[in-house]
């Protein structure tokens, strides 16, 4: 049995998927007034995940709304929980397809 070889827009959009999921969560459990700002932003995020289409520079260009956003926030604890999902975000950007 073969296995299935996806491109390496997949990989992206599933690494993206969780890091979103992730952010989602650490802004739950932070309960702080800031943390409502980044809700359009998650909200434009799952739009764009629910694209069938990968298209690079849309999801290189939410990652700099990201990075506005976090230097928004007064919270510096906040600032630096998220900050941590900013850097994965740009790692899933570069995710690749496994190689045979």
């Amino acid at each position: 049995m073969t296995k299935k070889v996806y491109p390496d827009e997949y990989y992206k959009k599933k690494a993206i998927k969780l890091v979103v999921a992730h952010l989602r969560r650490k802004l739950e459990d932070a309960e702080h007034r800031d943390a409502e700002v980044f809700e359009p932003w998650l909200m434009q995020m799952d739009s764009l995940l629910e694209k069938d289409e990968f298209i690079l520079s849309e999801y290189v260009d939410k990652r700099k709304e990201l990075n506005n956003l976090i230097d928004s926030i007064y919270n510096i604890d906040l600032r630096y929980k998220v900050r941590d999902s900013w850097s994965s975000y740009g790692k899933s950007l570069d995710k690749k397809a496994p190689f045979k």
